[in-house]
């Protein structure tokens, strides 16, 4: 059964880490209903088990949704069976929370205190170019454009390209990264390696492609790993890890005592690009928001400054 739906994930181009969250989820409902096959249960079991989610192990609303996904996906794509509308669902309250954001103080004095080149290069671009963890991370040569000062954001959220600039003074540093990257890049090849993850089948498309410098990551890893699909030993991207590592440590040192992850300071790329009077729309298609009611959370800045509103005890 599970080798059937990573098969149908793999057809309909899903993720890795989607595949990976969908496949735990369909295992721990087919446990909870003591390995009964699914074709088996329906529209009570799925019920039950999503409930317990919410009520017994208490989880998010995100987790819940998820879950939900998971045995959507496996009775409408896998089984083929239509779920009846999952009415009876106790579903987890989702809470309106406000982003947690550094000022421009802190967000200086968090890069000031991490000390490796490349790791303080990707947590300036993150905040200087509003870009996700990932989305920094799996920056192509081929989409930095040092003369136009801009970034083409590949499949980004919801599979939406985009483009965002480049700060002038990362120019210099991104240069030079792209040569160490060229660099390592050769010295790959000359060992018969060089090779690099091409999304969709390009490299079917394209056999020269993934030897081809422009689709090297700008940001590649010191060594090579399995690829977990399809068994190739490659060059991939700095690992996620150890940027979060970098920023948490750099935000204890700063003394910072707000909570803060990598994606805190594209929070912080919004709210201060508001806060200095840019425009929301342009700020929405500089994070890539299909809706503008998804960057209206960070309209909480506007009652700073000239147009906000003032107290009465004021």
């Amino acid at each position: 059964m599970l080798d059937r739906v990573r098969d149908r994930l793999r057809l309909k181009h899903y993720s890795l880490r989607t595949e990976t969250a969908y496949l735990g989820w369909i295992k721990r409902y087919i446990l909870f209903h003591g390995k009964r096959h699914p074709a088996d249960m329906g529209k009570a079991e799925a019920e039950a088990f999503l409930s317990s989610l919410a009520v017994e192990r208490n989880v998010s609303a995100s987790t819940q949704s998820q879950a939900l996904s998971a045995l959507l996906f496996l009775y409408r794509e896998v089984l083929a069976l239509e779920l009846p509308w999952l009415d009876d669902v106790t579903r987890a309250k989702k809470p309106v929370r406000l982003p947690t954001v550094l000022t421009r103080a802190e967000t200086l004095a968090l890069l000031e205190k991490i000390e490796n080149a490349e790791l303080h290069l990707i947590v300036s671009l993150l905040y200087g170019s509003g870009l996700r963890l990932l989305e920094g991370l799996r920056l192509r040569v081929k989409d930095v454009d040092l003369a136009r000062n801009e970034i083409v954001v590949r499949e980004g959220k919801g599979g939406k390209d985009r483009v965002t600039m480049i700060p002038l003074q990362l120019v210099e540093p991104l240069r030079a990264q792209i040569a160490r990257t060229k660099a390592v890049h050769e010295a790959d090849l000359a060992r018969g390696k060089g090779e690099v993850w091409l999304p969709d089948a390009l490299a079917v498309k394209y056999p020269n492609a993934a030897r081809a410098l422009g689709w090297q990551y700008v940001f590649p890893a010191a060594g090579f790993s399995t690829d977990p699909r399809s068994g190739e030993v490659r060059r991939h991207h700095v690992d996620e890890k150890r940027v979060q590592r970098a920023v948490k440590q750099a935000a204890a040192r700063a003394g910072i005592v707000k909570p803060v992850s990598p994606h805190t300071l594209r929070h912080s790329f919004a709210t201060h690009l508001l806060e200095g009077g840019y425009d929301i729309r342009t700020v929405q298609e500089l994070l890539g928001h299909a809706d503008v009611s998804t960057t209206m959370i960070y309209t909480h800045v506007l009652n700073k400054g000239g147009r906000g509103v003032k107290s009465p005890l004021d």
